[in-house]
């Protein structure tokens, strides 16, 4: 069904993250810890979301997080360093399809961004009692996410040509969105002009219906915002195997 050029190189995207787990898995695990020391500390007991006290509702939203922040790391930082150091050409060479080459990428992506997610959900869990009001919800946002942040990180291996390219990517897009997405509020706490901005960012979509898996209430019906991230990850994909084609920045 695999084809075995698939199958290596899903298998060299997944151990190139595992072997270096203390930097992959281990480090944002940390980061995540910290933000919820700190914002729940701080903040604990002024802030009330729904009825639901401020370390349940930030759990969730760090998790996912992670889950998209380090999805983009992997299949982005895996294509730079290809066409950095060259080996990149041992991809192309191979009777791969588009398609193949594509999915492994996300695949691993999706692997990734799921183990952090599991490690920040397992060292944070314990601060908070979390229900879990919609299991299904949870699994198909974390995956989806995953997903569509594996497809942002190819798209953006493809066009950067240098790890300044490749971080402005990161730091101009990926973290103000993912910030400015309701990880540590809601968005019906943001003035007019705000709230209205925070429903053109698909971020918001992702984390909303995931949190949604754990108390049942989120800002946007879980139906809309399922409608709107497959769309989204539709588009990118899309796009990410018309750059495989056209082999955009790939031959030089």
């Amino acid at each position: 069904m695999f084809s075995v050029g698939f199958q290596t190189l899903l298998y060299k995207e997944m151990l190139r993250f595992w072997k270096v787990a203390t930097q992959t898995v281990a480090a944002p695990v940390l980061t995540a810890m910290l933000y919820l020391l700190i914002f729940g500390h701080v903040l604990e007991g002024h802030v009330n979301v729904r009825g639901v006290n401020y370390t349940a509702f930030l759990i969730p939203g760090l998790v996912m997080m992670s889950v998209l922040q380090n999805a983009f790391a992997n299949s982005s930082s895996s294509l730079i360093q290809s066409k950095i150091t060259g080996n990149l050409v041992f991809i192309l060479l191979p009777p791969l399809s588009h398609w193949e080459i594509l999915s492994a990428y996300v695949l691993a992506s999706v692997a990734r961004g799921l183990t952090v997610g599991a490690g920040v959900f397992i060292a944070t869990v314990w601060f908070a009692k979390l229900s879990f009001a919609a299991p299904l919800w949870i699994l198909a946002f974390a995956l989806l996410g995953a997903a569509i942040l594996g497809t942002m990180g190819v798209i953006a291996g493809i066009w950067a040509e240098k790890f300044d390219q490749l971080a402005a990517f990161q730091n101009f897009l990926i973290m103000p969105a993912t910030f400015l997405s309701g990880v540590f509020y809601s968005i019906h706490s943001l003035p007019p002009f705000w709230l209205t901005v925070s429903h053109f960012n698909p971020f918001f979509y992702m984390i909303d219906g995931f949190r949604h898996g754990f108390f049942g209430q989120s800002d946007v019906s879980p139906w809309t915002s399922l409608a709107i991230v497959s769309a989204f990850f539709a588009v990118l994909a899309g796009i990410a195997i018309n750059l495989l084609k056209r082999g955009y920045n790939l031959r030089h």
